[in-house]
């Protein structure tokens, strides 16, 4: 790959990276990987509200609220009203998870153009 056309793609990675940041951080904690392990175990019924994320996590209510607000506010999960009932979800078209499931297979590939690996894969045959 020549240096311009790897410099731009470094560039462009860099950006995606940044994007990507809020979401890295949110999914950080080990309590919000939990929501969205519930989340995703509930995803065929159209969203769970607290109380029932509360009862799956054995988190309190005032926590699974405070998780749930920095999960949506980096784009993660997605909240639907009805009525005066809020239910919490993961939208795969919107989700913030499908940048950064395309940012890390990118990231595996960049990995592959660093001149150390490519060195050692030319050294193996």
């Amino acid at each position: 790959m020549e240096k311009d056309s790897f410099e731009a793609r470094r560039q462009s990675f860099a950006e995606k990276f940044e994007q990507c940041q809020p979401a890295l951080s949110a999914v950080g904690d080990e309590t919000r990987q939990l929501i969205i392990r519930t989340l995703i175990e509930n995803c065929g019924i159209g969203g769970i509200r607290v109380g029932e994320i509360q009862k799956s996590t054995n988190i309190s209510r005032t926590a699974v609220s405070h998780h749930l607000k920095i999960l949506k506010e980096a784009g993660i999960i997605t909240v639907r009203q009805c009525g005066t009932k809020n239910f919490y979800y993961l939208d795969p078209e919107s989700s913030s998870m499908r940048r950064i499931a395309e940012f890390w297979n990118e990231a595996v590939e960049m990995m592959g153009l660093c001149p150390y690996v490519r060195e050692e894969k030319k050294n193996e045959t």
